[in-house]
């Protein structure tokens, strides 16, 4: 059975084609600039890669270059559209409505168009793809899988925010999270190394990259999450901030005269790594700058272990204990030195570091801790593709029935 996953963007389209009886990515790719002079579709077929460039106009366009690639007669893998067994889309924000895959419908449409105002940047592109794909590729199963679903079993506590409770009443402000995909993944293949039941764990999820975030997820459930409302909140990231004093938006409108669209801008695209460095928001122009003696490199690598330590600490109280953490996607998955610096000093936890482990885990799966630790920490790749296709399997085939 065959599985391709869509991931659309606004001016992109993000696909595999996985094998589920091998788990095997038989095709990938990545269309860029839709609708933009230059649309280029960069295609994987195993390790052999072509460019394709070809006008795009819009997403049907760009569904229909993917498919016409995944059927030819030499770059393709399968000889006919019906050879897709169904198809998984990502959706950012399915809101409080969905708290797992669904079987996509028009009332499904319906709801995600709902939530374009809790995420106005992703949900009108994933729903324009998942429109797309419906005419091109009609008749074939379609599933949502939500970065939101996975935190949808957080208690009340966690995501309510301390604002009147009106604004959640009739505008559901409130914490949703997001990464949820990841976070879920990593947490099931941790326990399948302890050869324990999810069921019976307590995880600290670590999703590092240009977009970071953490999940306390106890006995198999997400109870606290470090994303709120928007992926604005918690972590310091590439170039959004995290966790502020929410009154320095005020202040910079106050006392600046900066607009909402300045100060949106300030905190989502000019700060976090990039705004303390002054160097990039890639961490590895931030350490080499710090291996050159960068005061300001220094302190936005400190200040990123740092703000991921108080977390882990939160977590820990908050469900009472851990037994994992684990460490995924690109800066969790491939700095060893962002991972030592966020580890150092935690061993009254019972946390024993393996300095050698942790240099050899790079971009691969490695226990990071030693054997006789009280906590043991990992790092595991992440799949949010192969999970996206499981769900949409097991969704499928569910239906079925």
């Amino acid at each position: 059975m065959n599985i391709l996953v869509i991931n659309s963007g606004s001016s992109s389209i993000k696909f595999q084609f996985i094998n589920m009886k091998t788990d095997e990515v038989l095709a990938k790719g990545l269309l860029e600039r839709i609708g933009i002079e230059g649309s280029v579709l960069n295609y994987y077929k195993g390790k052999e890669k072509k460019v394709i460039t070809h006008p795009v106009k819009n997403h049907e366009q760009g569904i229909e270059l993917i498919v016409s690639h995944l059927t030819h007669p030499v770059d393709g893998v399968i000889k006919d559209k019906s050879e897709i067994y169904a198809i998984g889309h990502r959706v950012v924000h399915g809101g409080e409505r969905f708290s797992g895959t669904v079987i996509i419908t028009q009332e499904v449409i319906d709801c995600l168009k709902a939530c374009i105002p809790l995420a106005p940047l992703h949900n009108p592109p994933n729903i324009m793809g998942i429109e797309a794909t419906q005419r091109i590729l009609s008749g074939i199963p379609m599933t949502g899988v939500f970065d939101t679903a996975f935190h949808q079993t957080m208690p009340k506590q966690a995501y309510i925010y301390p604002i009147p409770y009106e604004y959640y009443e009739k505008n559901r402000i409130r914490r949703y999270g997001f990464h949820g995909t990841s976070h879920y993944y990593v947490a099931r293949q941790g326990a399948k190394v302890m050869n324990k039941p999810l069921a019976e764990l307590k995880i600290i999820t670590c999703h590092l990259g240009n977009g970071s975030s953490m999940t306390a997820i106890r006995h198999g459930q997400s109870v606290d999450t470090s994303m709120g409302l928007t992926p604005l909140e918690g972590l310091m990231m590439g170039t959004r901030c995290g966790d502020i004093d929410p009154a320095i938006a005020m202040f910079l409108q106050r006392n600046l005269g900066l607009d909402f669209e300045a100060i949106d801008n300030i905190l989502n695209k000019q700060s976090g790594m990039m705004g303390i460095s002054g160097v990039s928001s890639d961490m590895r122009d931030v350490e080499a700058q710090v291996t050159a003696g960068n005061e300001r490199a220094t302190l936005a690598l400190d200040m990123f272990a740092y703000r991921i330590k108080k977390y882990i600490g939160a977590y820990i109280a908050a469900m009472n204990g851990v037994d994992l953490i684990i460490f995924t996607a690109g800066i969790g998955e491939r700095d060893p030195w962002a991972r030592k610096l966020v580890l150092k000093d935690m061993e009254f936890l019972g946390i024993e570091f393996d300095q050698e482990a942790n240099e050899e885990a790079f971009g691969k799966f490695g226990v990071i801790s030693r054997p006789n630790s009280r906590i043991t920490v990992m790092v595991i790749p992440t799949n949010e593709e192969l999970e996206i296709a499981e769900e949409t399997l097991a969704a499928v085939k569910k239906q079925s029935r």
